[in-house]
């Protein structure tokens, strides 16, 4: 596969995003695997650059993704004037600006000017506006890319949590939750585990919605009503699915440790326990859509924005997971189309 063009956004402009960026490219080995294209500005890359001295980056700024270096980190111009840059402060400049970078990046991976895209964190409050009525990235990729239904995911290493609903308030959290929504993401999930990281037979637990998982029916009945009639259908079309566990005694036994991957019913239940135990590197992935996008699993991080303090752990881990799954995806393809291949590849298993 040729060296892929990694697309990366800026995020909000007083969080932690550039920072990161600057800390990841500065080790010139990243361009033995990717040709990096950051979608901002050149001056809004000086301003963080000039903040972290013991951090080298050059960058050559290209206004047209065909005339892009790929012996170096390329900054395409997404503006031209100078911003207002205030390191952790919430301000409507730099979610606008987040947001123009994001939807630049996005129609260079519709065109196919870049091959995937790595997104640096936004904030919901500053995003909004009539252009974009969005809560984050995934929503708005959905939309985009027309997506019928998406997948969040989160993962460091083998270690995979994937979500039945996402940004919901709990109270609205049960109401969501219907066997065709677990049956249709657990689809998904499978065949993104085949698809995206190469595991054609994985093995997926569910966790409950109530405490104990319902303790058979006494502190909630969503388990018996809805999870295991899911769990059921989708192991008699032969699914690997197994549960429902209750999620404190399924984490704190180490149990993630025997699947490929788990599934929680809501963003708490399954990312509380990941960022507890996943420390720095995890990667936040869109299962659904058409493309590859990535993300570090963290925020805009106000409260150390501008000191140099960031961890670019998260970020560097999302580049590699994209550069990983567009070859997952490729030899993915390439097997499909080659049934001599295929059935070869079964054989050395």
């Amino acid at each position: 596969m040729e060296k892929p063009k990694i697309g990366i956004t800026v995020g909000d402009l007083n969080g932690v995003g550039l920072e990161t960026i600057i800390k990841v490219f500065s080790d010139t080995r990243m361009l033995d695997l990717c040709t990096p294209v950051i979608f901002g500005s050149n001056k809004v890359l000086n301003f963080y650059r000039k903040t972290l001295p013991d951090y080298q980056i050059n960058f050559t700024a290209v206004k047209s993704l065909d005339q892009l270096n790929p012996k170096q980190v390329n900054i395409f111009s997404c503006w031209e004037e100078d911003v207002q840059i205030s390191p952790g402060e919430l301000t409507e400049t730099a979610g606008k600006y987040a947001v123009r970078s994001l939807q630049v990046a996005t129609l260079s991976l519709k065109e196919g000017g870049i091959d995937a895209m790595v997104t640096a964190p936004i904030h919901k409050k500053n995003t909004q506006s009539p252009d974009f009525q969005f809560t984050g990235h995934t929503p708005y990729l959905k939309s985009e890319f027309n997506a019928k239904d998406v997948v969040m995911m989160l993962y460091a290493g083998d270690f995979r949590v994937a979500l039945i609903t996402e940004h919901l308030p709990i109270n609205e959290v049960s109401k969501h939750i219907t066997r065709d929504l677990i049956i249709s993401r657990v689809m998904m999930i499978k065949e993104s585990m085949k698809k995206d990281f190469g595991i054609d037979t994985p093995k997926i637990a569910l966790l409950g919605l109530n405490p104990h998982a319902g303790d058979n029916g006494l502190i909630g009945k969503e388990e018996e009503t809805v999870i295991k009639p899911a769990m059921d259908h989708l192991q008699q079309k032969g699914y690997h699915v197994f549960g429902p566990y209750s999620a404190d005694g399924f984490f704190a036994h180490n149990m993630q440790s025997k699947f490929d991957v788990v599934v929680a019913m809501y963003h708490d239940q399954g990312l509380i326990p990941f960022k507890s135990l996943a420390a720095t590197d995890g990667v936040n992935y869109t299962i659904g859509l058409p493309v590859v996008r990535t993300s570090p699993d963290h925020g805009t991080a106000f409260d150390i924005a501008g000191k140099g303090l960031a961890n670019p752990d998260s970020l560097r881990e999302a580049v590699y997971e994209a550069i990983n799954i567009l070859k997952n995806r490729a030899d993915y393809a390439e097997r499909n189309a080659n049934p001599l291949k295929r059935n070869q590849l079964t054989k050395e298993r």
